[in-house]
């Protein structure tokens, strides 16, 4: 790599590290297509965004929600009660991707230090969905954007990981599977490697930095990352 190592390792969690794809049922259930779980994923990005421009904010979950009984509306099916439930447990016990805890074993092991920023809120009860998928004990913290009520990618919300855990910016490196989200990290100083998950790529615009790293999944990262000489 031509940056620096990082230090930090801050990876973000809803399909980055847990396996959205587990919430095809609902979808297939509400809809009769599973297909429209990327729909609803899309719009879902989307209007977190448009909230944090416009300066309003409401919490991942229910936004969530609502975004699900929109595309609802326009898919002209019902969505119940029963429905909003069941949708609202299944994302909270998404299974973590089969490499995730393979590889962020291995970059523990290699010294890095393990952080997350997702949009989700916080559970009332401190159990995150990393928790119930097995990984919550492989982070120092697990960060949310909630306190600061704005969506990533916000670039304040990348430095206020940075100061918190008390190393500059440029010591931090961002994965993510989502191009969007390691622009927002490297606005803020910090580098980027991206997890090609399926249906994810590198955004190949001028003026825009790549990746400071592709790795096809977190094992791939450590593999990466532990040739760099860290």
């Amino acid at each position: 790599m031509s940056e620096p190592e990082p230090a930090v390792l801050v990876f973000d969690v809803n399909e980055t590290l847990i396996d959205i794809e587990s919430l095809q049922p609902h979808f297939e259930r509400i809809f009769g297509d599973a297909r429209v779980l990327r729909e609803w994923f899309g719009q879902l990005v989307m209007y977190s965004m448009a909230l944090t421009l416009s300066g309003r904010y409401t919490d991942f979950a229910t936004l969530g929600r609502a975004v699900l009984q929109m595309t609802a509306e326009v898919h002209r099916v019902d969505v119940g009660d029963d429905d909003l439930r069941d949708f609202a447990a299944g994302m909270q016990t998404m299974p973590a991707h089969p490499d995730v805890a393979d590889g962020l074993t291995a970059l523990r092991d290699h010294g890095y230090r393990l952080v997350t920023l997702t949009n989700s809120p916080a559970p009332p009860d401190g159990r995150t969905p990393l928790h119930t998928a097995g990984l919550g004990d492989f982070f120092e913290h697990q960060f949310s954007v909630d306190p600061q009520r704005m969506y990533k990618p916000s670039p304040q919300l990348y430095t206020a990981v940075a100061e918190d855990v008390g190393v500059p910016a440029s010591a931090c490196m961002m994965v993510a599977a989502h191009p969007w989200d390691l622009i927002g990290a490297q606005a803020a100083g910090m580098s980027a490697a991206l997890l090609t998950r399926p249906g994810n790529a590198a955004l190949p615009l001028p003026g825009v930095p790549a990746p400071t790293v592709v790795a096809d999944d977190v094992a791939d990262l450590a593999r990466r990352l532990s040739g760099a000489g860290a």
